[in-house]
């Protein structure tokens, strides 16, 4: 015993002490004490250590692994998801309102609109609305030596239409004011969509033939249909698959002339925001009075837009139960940690270490494993976005989608509301585990040791 007179007890407590540390079991008793390189709190220290456990703990460091890998691939496949589905949607919205407009205004009264200019001009006065254009709208059957299809006429007045669709700037080939000139041998001019035109196999300069029920006339054989011919003078593509194919524009006298009308159906109104085109709607009725009818482009589409929303729910609900699986491999990793720590946690309550430290432990390691994968998922989920969207690398039937392919589109409040909860479902997942080890029998733990 004489060789340890001269040993000074503060130096034997200092070195048990970093020993203590070196084992990755720092107490705060022994905080004081620890070496000039740690910089880490107690709890995060020791949460790293049994993170990057080794040898015997080898196995519980590769579940932390998985756990972090699921946490990954459920955030990364919910971003994904929610920014096909609300590219998705903002594609066809956009391309649905390109081609249509935001409002459609009926005159119950009087069986339509009288003076276009006159009626135009009082639409414009309701507030929120820039632009209003007249339109009368029918169906027809389009007749060629190339092919036949069924075609929706859509009369217009070329100058007004610019105010609110974007039928003009579509125009490929020809020009939209060319339907106002003088046709030889034909009833009038056409633009026909670049679908259309390709099925019946015409051209700018070429003919078709159109029947509409109205130019029905009486012959001792009965009620026949009579062509009515239009040259082609204008090839458009609005991208919108449903108009391509089957809509063709003229002039509104030409309309007149073949559906027999001698009143506008209808007003189509541009309004500033889009977002309120509901508003704009009933402010035209609250305004011009109950002869007016009208229906805002969110309404007319509401089943299309229900559907996407619903999907886009579904789509998140089922991804969503991956992450809820990855918080059950968290759950597993830090019930096994416990459960092979147990002697070290007896150890460090001994040493004095309170049960919100072993607590605070566990609730850190299941964090930082929360954190990793969901950041890991959250950069992935970006950048396949990203990549799948500047090279259109989904394609789709545009005969089917009216779009022919998908973008990707990641908003920010679906992106943060992802990470936001992958995050609070990891902590939550650590509220067993580390309230299980905080509750530990130290005597308990040490009895077998």
């Amino acid at each position: 015993m004489d060789q340890f007179d001269h040993v000074d007890p503060g130096t034997l407590q200092r070195e048990r002490a970093q020993r203590v540390v070196a084992a990755g079991r720092l107490t705060p008793d022994a905080r004081r004490l620890k070496p000039a390189g740690m910089a880490l709190p107690f709890e995060l220290y020791i949460a790293v250590r049994y993170l990057l456990a080794r040898r015997r703990q080898a196995f519980v460091s590769l579940i932390s692994a998985v756990s972090m890998a699921g946490v990954a691939v459920g955030v990364m496949a919910l971003i994904v998801a929610q920014a096909l589905m609300t590219g998705m949607q903002q594609e066809l919205r956009d391309t649905l309102i390109g081609a249509n407009a935001h409002v459609h205004v009926y005159k119950i009264t009087d069986g339509g609109f009288g003076d276009i200019h006159e009626e135009a001009a009082l639409l414009t006065t309701v507030p929120g609305v820039v632009g209003a254009a007249p339109s009368i709208t029918g169906q027809g059957m389009a007749l060629t030596h190339g092919g036949e299809a069924f075609i929706s006429l859509k009369g217009i007045d070329t100058e007004l239409e610019a105010q609110v669709t974007e039928v003009t700037d579509s125009v490929r080939h020809g020009s939209l004011t060319a339907l106002h000139e003088v046709h030889d041998g034909a009833f009038g001019g056409v633009v026909l969509g670049d679908d259309l035109a390709i099925k019946l196999g015409v051209f700018v300069g070429d003919t078709i033939n159109v029947l509409t029920p109205e130019s029905a006339t009486l012959t001792p054989m009965g009620l026949l249909p009579r062509q009515r011919k239009l040259e082609v003078v204008g090839i458009f593509s609005l991208g919108f698959w449903e108009y391509d194919s089957s809509y063709g524009f003229v002039t509104l006298d030409v309309a007149k002339r073949l559906f027999k009308k001698d009143r506008v159906d209808r007003m189509d109104l541009r309004v500033e925001d889009r977002g309120d085109a509901a508003e704009v709607a009933r402010a035209v009725t609250e305004t011009l009075g109950p002869g007016y009818l009208a229906q805002d482009w969110f309404r007319l589409n509401r089943a299309l837009f229900s559907a996407l929303r619903l999907e886009k729910l579904a789509i998140g609900i089922t991804i969503g139960l991956i992450m809820m699986v990855a918080a059950l491999n968290i759950v597993a990793s830090l019930v096994l940690l416990v459960m092979e720590k147990s002697r070290d946690i007896a150890i460090l309550k001994t040493m004095g270490a309170s049960a919100r430290s072993i607590r605070g432990i566990f609730v850190l390691q299941g964090g930082i494993i929360g954190a990793v994968g969901t950041t890991v998922g959250a950069v992935c989920g970006v950048v396949i976005s990203t990549v799948a969207d500047r090279y259109q690398l989904i394609q789709i039937p545009i005969d089917v989608y009216d779009i022919a392919w998908i973008p990707f589109t990641i908003e920010l409040g679906d992106f943060f509301l992802v990470v936001g909860a992958s995050l609070l479902i990891c902590l939550l997942a650590t509220l067993y585990p580390s309230r299980q080890a905080s509750r530990l029998d130290p005597a308990e733990a040490l009895r077998h040791q």
